[in-house]
């Protein structure tokens, strides 16, 4: 190894509305760890939400490395490890598969496994549970994923239309993602499955093509949102939003914060999307700079 390894992973926002657990898009705010061999297990930690952030052997990032190496059944050296971190916790922006895909990444290097962001990601992808996360901030831009009969995460990037932009709005409260899958039902009816079955396919081909005119019913679901829009102030007021410039809007991942489409030259659209939630009280933050095209980069 060289004397360090720094490893950047952008944030995501999964489901994008109808494509729960499938889709997901990766987003300008990163987790940077630099990492070397050490004689013992230093961490430090900057940047957001740092004061929560673990800097002891409990660390999500490097429980995630130990996991990996005890599966590949190899000793793991102590290291020095600095976190550098812009992604809100616990606010639907894919901190905790950034987390994983960091650790990951920190065991391959550490054991000279020699893999491919390809494993890379199947590796996160079975930890998480689930892809959608995963495989956007691996890959960048905009990702379809899925997980096959082996285990393996079969995954195909497309490219935003040039036509349309991102943003996110953070409100000022968390929501973890257990007490919002808690929520969800164990099954749905035939008429819902069809109904997400058919928006999520619109949205991909309306992603594909950059054709507008299929928002906002592309965003619409029934899985996952309407269950969750009593966990989050004003979200179902958010959804109905309509404007001039604004394609529409869903639940970043399990939320709170939202994910906004919108017409490239039209931000003030977000506007609207932080006024409801200040009118229920929430202050926000919005994250902008679209959609970030690298994935991940180990330098």
């Amino acid at each position: 190894m060289p004397p360090s390894t720094t490893v950047r992973v952008p944030g995501s926002s999964a489901n994008l509305g109808p494509g729960f657990d499938a889709l997901g898009l990766a987003l300008q705010v990163h987790l940077e760890c630099r990492f070397s061999v050490a004689n013992r297990l230093a961490i430090q930690v900057q940047g957001r939400d740092a004061a929560i952030i673990s800097k002891g052997p409990d660390n999500l990032i490097w429980q995630t490395a130990l996991a990996v190496a005890s599966r590949a059944h190899r000793p793991l050296p102590p290291i020095d490890l600095l976190i550098h971190n812009e992604i809100p916790l616990g606010k639907g922006l894919g901190s905790s598969a950034a987390a994983l895909l960091a650790g990951v990444v920190i065991a391959e290097r550490l054991l000279n496994l020699g893999w491919k962001h390809g494993r890379i990601l199947n590796e996160a992808a079975r930890i998480e549970g689930h892809p959608d996360n995963v495989a956007a901030s691996v890959l960048g831009s905009i990702v379809a994923s899925a997980v096959d009969p082996g285990g393996l995460t079969r995954s195909v990037r497309l490219e935003m239309p040039p036509e349309f932009d991102a943003a996110v709005i953070v409100p000022n409260f968390q929501l973890p993602t257990k007490e919002a899958r808690a929520v969800l039902p164990d099954s749905y009816s035939k008429a819902d499955a069809v109904f997400n079955i058919q928006r999520a396919a619109l949205l991909i081909a309306a992603l594909a093509t950059g054709d507008k005119n299929a928002f906002p019913t592309a965003l619409d679901d029934r899985l996952h949102q309407p269950f969750r829009a009593s966990l989050v102030p004003g979200l179902s007021e958010i959804l109905r939003l309509r404007a001039p410039g604004l394609l529409g809007c869903a639940l970043s991942g399990a939320g709170p914060a939202v994910l906004v489409f919108y017409e490239r030259g039209c931000d003030q659209v977000t506007d609207l999307i932080r006024q409801v939630f200040a009118l229920h009280g929430c202050t926000t933050e919005l994250i902008g700079g679209g959609i970030c095209k690298t994935g991940l980069e180990i330098y």
